[in-house]
């Protein structure tokens, strides 16, 4: 998301931070290439007219402070206006007593599914979710709610087939409420190709009988334009309270983000990257203009790993990392974890400076594929290979090829790769070196790791990235291991 935002606007701001004093033309030149870039954004004309105009009048207004270069003020000017056409402060979901929400959208967004990622975020968050069908147009809606409700264990309402009265089955579910003790009811409504009176005026009666403490529209973030205009619509005509955007991990503009909050003035509740049921985070306006600036959005990295592994497995993991006992059922479960994680370049494009070590990276060096292929050669080894890679000579290296569908270069290569990441694990100068970098992630005085130390000591000194080019695949660097596809 926003990465080709981030691209376009990432030479702007590297030429801004070097200049030594503010005139009117280097803010004018910097403008420019910044409205160029929120159009190709897919950002509405008013939105970005609005936003330069403001950007203007306050970077030449703007005192210089003798501690801060004059280009630096400037950047921070964009970021705090970014934030607030972002929406300034996180606007938390309004749950307060009965706790209905109305879930909106037109078909496609991804309503049923995200109601249900609604539902299990707020059960992990200790409150009592109830999921309510009312899609009577689309049979397959409530089947597909239905299903997804019970994987994420929470009770769901499913009216007759033959019901087609929208605000009966909402007081019908209302009484079922009831008797399941839940402290949340999330209603799923119908959704339509595109936008018609019928459809509006269903969930205009809906709203008006349920008077909901949330009517939230979830839009499809790569439908850009069209996703501004569907939200002004639904507003006008249903009044939404604030809105779930959806599919942002697949688009790499995000110019909907952006005009949606600014023309309808509602806020964005939360933001869907990815397809799996926990992928659903509260959106943070301020975090997100850091990540469309290249400033990295480290605190929700941190927050969603530490969601997503398992505290106790990684304890044990990095034990056995220090002791130098790395085998492949280890690494086997570092996959597992990263799996876990999500897309690889979506996490690691929360890190500063990211933009610009992409670059820097072999072509396909973050596909996902990789881990996978990697994780098919690991599971076609028996248990006694797993624990003794020393055993696994030519005739076993054949079979785990054909087992796994890779190539014997393939499994050479990891095997080898896999050789020197013991050697680094048994050195107690690299290890330490290397927690140490990981160590600066959290906050301490090393600020961005240095990534050639994470992979063993790249050829590139403290900037020539080897190491990391070294473990994502094809890099020049040396000592590094190497992930092999």
């Amino acid at each position: 998301m926003f990465s080709n935002l981030a691209d376009s606007l990432d030479k702007t701001f590297r030429n801004l931070r070097g200049v030594g004093k503010i005139s009117e033309k280097n803010i004018s030149d910097a403008l420019k290439d910044v409205r160029l870039a929120l159009l190709e954004a897919d950002v509405e004309l008013g939105v970005v007219k609005n936003f330069i105009a403001n950007v203007s009048i306050k970077a030449q207004g703007t005192d210089v402070l003798k501690s801060i270069k004059p280009g630096e003020q400037i950047v921070k000017i964009f970021q705090d206006e970014l934030t607030e056409l972002l929406g300034g402060d996180q606007a938390p979901i309004n749950l307060n007593p009965p706790g209905y929400v109305l879930v909106c959208g037109l078909n496609g967004a991804g309503k049923t599914t995200t109601s249900a990622k609604l539902a299990k975020r707020l059960k992990k968050e200790g409150r009592r979710p109830l999921l309510v069908a009312c899609d009577l147009y689309r049979p397959a809606a409530i089947d597909q709610l239905a299903k997804l409700a019970e994987q994420v264990e929470v009770p769901c309402y499913t009216p007759e087939p033959t019901e087609k009265n929208l605000v009966k089955v909402a007081k019908d579910a209302l009484k079922w409420a009831k008797s399941q003790d839940g402290t949340v009811v999330i209603f799923d409504t119908a959704g339509r190709q595109e936008l018609d009176e019928a459809l509006l005026k269903e969930l205009k009666e809906l709203n008006d009988f349920l008077k909901p403490g949330e009517t939230l529209l979830v839009a499809d973030s790569a439908t850009g334009q069209q996703a501004v205009s569907v939200a002004q619509t639904f507003d006008e005509k249903i009044g939404i309270t604030g809105l779930i955007l959806t599919k942002l991990d697949g688009d790499a503009r995000g110019g909907a983000a952006l005009s949606m909050r600014a023309v309808t003035g509602k806020p964005i509740k939360y933001i869907g990257e990815g397809e799996k049921m926990e992928d659903l985070a509260e959106f943070h306006p301020n975090r997100m203009a850091d990540r469309i600036l290249g400033m990295g959005d480290v605190v929700t990295m941190v927050e969603q790993v530490a969601d997503k592994i398992d505290e106790e497995q990684a304890m044990k993991s990095a034990k056995r990392l220090q002791s130098g006992q790395f085998d492949f059922n280890d690494f086997l479960e570092q996959m597992k974890m990263i799996q876990n994680l999500g897309p690889l370049e979506g996490l690691l494009g929360m890190l500063p400076g990211f933009s610009k070590i992409k670059k820097q990276l072999p072509t396909g060096a973050l596909d996902d594929k990789r881990i996978k292929q990697m994780e098919a050669i690991v599971l076609s080894m028996t248990k006694k290979e797993r624990s003794k890679p020393i055993i696994i000579k030519a005739p076993r290296r054949k079979r785990i090829a054909a087992g796994s569908g890779t190539t014997l270069v393939q499994v050479n290569q990891l095997l080898k790769q896999f050789g020197q990441m013991q050697k680094m694990m048994k050195s107690k100068g690299k290890m330490k070196g290397m927690m140490k970098q990981l160590g600066a992630m959290g906050g301490g005085e090393g600020g961005m790791p240095d990534l050639d130390a994470l992979g063993g000591g790249g050829a590139g000194g403290g900037k020539g990235l080897g190491g990391l080019s070294d473990l994502l695949g094809g890099g020049k660097g040396k000592g590094g291991p190497k992930f092999p596809f």
